[in-house]
C-alpha cells in the first residue's frame, strides 16, 4: 500500500479491503500477493549478500497493513523493521497484526527521520505520489538513512503490458501515474541517491512458469512486471 496517494484514492478506505482488491487484480497472473512479495524481498537479500552487507534496521516506506514485515524479518534477519504509511487506518491494522519488539509502525506524522536506518524498502509507492511531490518523499527517505545507507526502490514496469492490465483491474491503481526505470533513476539521483544497479523481475506468469529458471539471466532486460533500483545515499 502506498504511503502517499493521488487525490482520486483515499487509502484509508482500502485499509481492510486492500489485500482482497489486490488479489483480484493479481489473479490473472496465477500467483498471489505473497509470491511477489517473497520474490522481491528474497531478491533484496541476495543483492545484500553479493555486496557483503548486513542491514540491522529497515524502513518500510509505505508499509500499508504491514504484510511485508514478516518477510523482511525472515529474509534479511534484521534487528528492527519500522513501517510508516500515510494511511492511519492501515498503520492501526499493521500494529495489531504484526507489531512486536522487532517491528514498529508509525504514521507519517509520527515518523521523524534521524539518519540512522541501514536500508529503506518501498514497493509500488511512487506511482501513487503526484509527480511534483515525489522529490519531497525521496528526501524524507534520504534523511532517514545513515550515510551510504541503501534504498531498494521497487516499482511496476510500465513497459510490461501485463503490468498495465493487472493495474487496470485494481481500483486504486487505475489512475496511478507510472514511472519507468530510467525516470526512476533520474528521480533518485535528483533526490541524493547513487544507483548501484537495476533489476527486472517476474517475467513469466504461472501459465509459463517453465520459463522461470531463465529469469536469473533476464534481470537486466526491461521485461519483468516489476523493477528494483538498488541505490545508496550519497
Amino acid at each position: 500500500m502506498p504511503t502517499t496517494h493521488s487525490p482520486q484514492v483515499d487509502f484509508d478506505d482500502y485499509a481492510i479491503g486492500y489485500a482482497s482488491a489486490l488479489a483480484r487484480g493479481l489473479s490473472v497472473s496465477g500467483e498471489s500477493q505473497d509470491y511477489f512479495a517473497r520474490g522481491r524481498v528474497s531478491h533484496v537479500a541476495a543483492c545484500l549478500r553479493q555486496l557483503d552487507i548486513h542491514a540491522h534496521s529497515v524502513l518500510d516506506f509505505g508499509c500499508g497493513i504491514g504484510t511485508t514485515t514478516p518477510l523482511l524479518l525472515e529474509y534479511l534477519n534484521v534487528d528492527a523493521v519500522i513501517g510508516t504509511d500515510e494511511s492511519a487506518s492501515a498503520v492501526v491494522l499493521a500494529k495489531e497484526r504484526f507489531g512486536s519488539a522487532r517491528a514498529r509502525f508509525l504514521s507519517r506524522d509520527e515518523w521523524k527521520p534521524q539518519e540512522d536506518i541501514d536500508l529503506a524498502y518501498c514497493n509500488g509507492v511512487f506511482h501513487h505520489i503526484l509527480p511534483e511531490k515525489r522529490l519531497a518523499a525521496l528526501q524524507c527517505i534520504h534523511r532517514s538513512l545513515r550515510p551510504n545507507g541503501l534504498f531498494a526502490f521497487w516499482e511496476n514496469n510500465p513497459w510490461n503490458p501485463g503490468t498495465r492490465y493487472v493495474m487496470s483491474r485494481i481500483p486504486f491503481d487505475r489512475d496511478a501515474v507510472l514511472l519507468s526505470a530510467p525516470s526512476a533513476r533520474n528521480l533518485l539521483q535528483e533526490g541524493g541517491f547513487e544507483t548501484i544497479h537495476t533489476s527486472f523481475l517476474f517475467v513469466f506468469p504461472r501459465l509459463l512458469r517453465w520459463g522461470r529458471p531463465l529469469e536469473k539471466w533476464l534481470t537486466k532486460a526491461p521485461l519483468g512486471a516489476q523493477y528494483m533500483v538498488l541505490c545508496r545515499r550519497r
